[in-house]
Order: structure tokens, then C-alpha cells, then sequence
């Protein structure tokens, strides 16, 4: 700073300072040293269950169907009241994968099916939610919001143990 011209000198130390205060603020939001850091960001009660994928094979396929319009909705999702993870536990990639309804679903829709999932990545409350439950985004087949704040997320995956 010392050969910078004068003009150039208050923003650097500007720059400087707030680059120095940054580390501080964001542990006010998100905070580091809790157990449950996901709880913090999500502020929802995330529940979880089980189920087989011919049990839920219609309300799955139903949200496949409805993945492109469910983009948008996770885009502008900010707030939930419950994230209910509802984990097919005979898709998962252990298992063989999806069955075939439920597959050639997800191939007709692969590339809104992808784009849901990056949406799911980008969105902190609802990656925190499924993360919290050691679900991957490529696990997720679709997600239904059955009413204001309530989204379920099926998943092809099992729960941690």
C-alpha cells in the first residue's frame, strides 16, 4: 500500500477490514461449534421413514410427473414448518436400484430429475435437511409439497444407522 496512490488507499483498507470481520459474521449465522448445525439453518422439523417403492410407487411417479413445476418451488423455498425424507429402501443403488415404473419414470424425466437436484443442492434448507440424514442429492427421485410448508422428499437410498 505504501507505493499505492492516495486515492487508492481508504478502499484497500476498507477491503482489508471487511475482509477481516467476514470470518466473524458468518459464524453468527451459522453456528460452527453445535452439535446439530443443520437444525440451525433448516429451523424445521425434519422427519424421516421407511418404506418399500411399491408402496409409494404412485405418489413417486405422481412426483416425477410434477418435477419440472416442483423446480421452481424449491428455487424459492426459504421456510418450512417439516421436511418429511421418505427413504424407499429397496431403490437404493445397494439394492439394485429403483424399479422399473419408477426408473423408466426418472429416464423420461432425467434431465428436469437432474436439474431438481441441483436445485435441492443449492438450497440450504432443503440440503441441510437430507445432508442431516446422510441422503445424497442423486439419491433424491422427486419431492412433493403437499401443502404450505410442507415438502417430502423421496428418496432411493437407506437411513443411516
Amino acid at each position: 500500500m505504501a507505493n499505492a496512490p492516495r486515492s487508492a488507499r481508504p478502499i484497500a483498507m476498507i477491503a482489508a477490514a471487511l475482509f477481516m470481520a467476514a470470518p466473524h459474521s458468518a459464524s453468527a449465522v451459522q453456528p460452527l461449534h453445535s452439535d446439530k448445525p443443520a437444525a440451525a439453518i433448516v429451523d424445521s422439523d425434519v422427519r424421516q421413514e421407511e418404506s418399500l417403492s411399491k408402496t409409494e410407487a404412485g405418489k413417486v411417479i405422481t412426483a416425477i410427473d410434477r418435477t419440472r413445476d416442483n423446480i421452481g418451488t424449491v428455487r424459492k423455498t426459504t421456510k418450512l414448518d417439516t421436511v418429511d425424507i421418505v427413504f424407499l429402501t429397496d431403490a437404493a443403488r445397494s439394492e439394485g436400484g429403483p424399479p422399473p415404473a419408477i426408473e423408466n419414470k426418472v429416464k423420461q424425466h432425467q434431465e428436469d430429475v437432474a436439474e431438481l437436484r441441483q436445485e435441492i443442492e443449492a438450497n440450504a434448507l432443503l440440503f441441510n435437511a437430507i445432508d442431516s440424514r446422510r441422503v445424497q442429492a442423486e439419491d433424491v427421485l422427486a419431492v412433493e409439497f403437499d401443502n404450505p410448508g410442507k415438502v417430502v422428499i423421496y428418496a432411493a437410498a437407506k437411513p443411516p444407522k
